[in-house]
Parts: structure tokens; C-alpha cells; sequence
């Protein structure tokens, strides 16, 4: 029969809220499958952080490198710091070194009232927008093709 499912004798299912036991399953196996499918290629995380003189967080941004991908998670600057060029800075610090991993290609994405306007500036095409975001917002998609700089040049298309 199409269509026919098969499912294990007895199997429950639990919803609920956080399950960081599920969470870690589910990203182990997602990465063996990912790397796998990508020929070996495994992902490396990507930080970089800022601290002020007393050691306290000015900013940073999470990422990861896969192969010839950057993808930029989180970028968040400190209230009191912001229109200081660290988010540009972070993200100039992140392109440089997915560069040196290897990378051709970055990704991130932004909701509508966060930071729209910014990536662009730093030669990110919009790629797409999602519609659904609370409060009438989009989440707003962007790549850019990098490349290893010299003095200040971006190699290749």
C-alpha cells in the first residue's frame, strides 16, 4: 500500500518544552548525516568577542564554517556600544577568517526589526524574506560570496 507508515511497536510521543538530551541527539545525528552528504566536510564553530577593559562583553558573533559556508548564528553589540562599528568589525573579523577556513560563501539572516539595513552595507545581497515573524515582522535572508583579501581586495567574482 502507498503511503503505509511504519512505526515501532510501542512507541510513545512526548512534546513539551526544552529537552536538551533530545537536542544534542538530534545535532549528532544531523551532523553525521550532514557530513556524510557533504563528503566528509565537518563544521567548525566561529567566534569572535570584544571585551572592555574591566573584561566585560562589548559584543560578539556565533557562526560556524562548513566547507566552502560561513553562516553567522548570532551578532549582538552592547547597548552603549553600538553605532561604534563593532558590528561591522565582527562581522569583517568573521569574513576574514571563514576566508582563511576556506570558504567562498557566507549566509546570515535577520528579522525585519533588527537589522535589515546593515548587511547590505557590508556587500550582502537579500536572498529572500519570510513572512510569519511575530508581531508583522519578516526574517530576511542575505549571502555574499567572500574571498581571501589582499590589501583590502576581495578575490575572485
Amino acid at each position: 500500500m502507498t503511503g503505509e507508515q511504519h512505526t515501532a511497536p510501542g512507541a510513545t510521543l512526548h512534546v513539551g518544552g526544552a529537552d536538551d538530551d533530545l537536542e544534542k541527539r538530534l545535532d549528532d545525528e544531523l551532523t553525521a548525516f550532514n557530513t556524510a552528504a557533504a563528503h566528509g566536510a565537518r563544521t567548525r564553530p566561529l567566534t569572535v568577542r570584544a571585551t572592555d577593559a574591566e573584561g566585560a562583553l562589548i559584543g560578539g558573533l556565533t557562526g560556524w564554517t562548513w566547507s566552502t559556508l560561513a553562516s553567522v548564528d548570532m551578532l549582538w553589540v552592547r547597548e552603549d556600544q553600538r553605532q561604534a562599528g563593532w558590528g561591522s568589525r565582527f562581522m569583517r573579523e568573521a569574513e576574514d577568517e571563514a576566508a582563511r577556513r576556506g570558504c567562498t560563501d557566507m549566509i546570515v539572516s535577520t528579522y525585519t526589526f533588527q537589522a535589515p539595513g546593515f548587511y547590505p552595507k557590508l556587500g550582502f545581497q537579500e536572498r529572500g524574506r519570510i513572512q510569519g515573524v511575530p508581531g508583522g515582522h519578516e526574517d530576511v535572508y542575505f549571502h555574499k560570496r567572500i574571498g581571501q583579501r589582499t590589501t583590502g581586495k576581495v578575490l575572485g567574482p
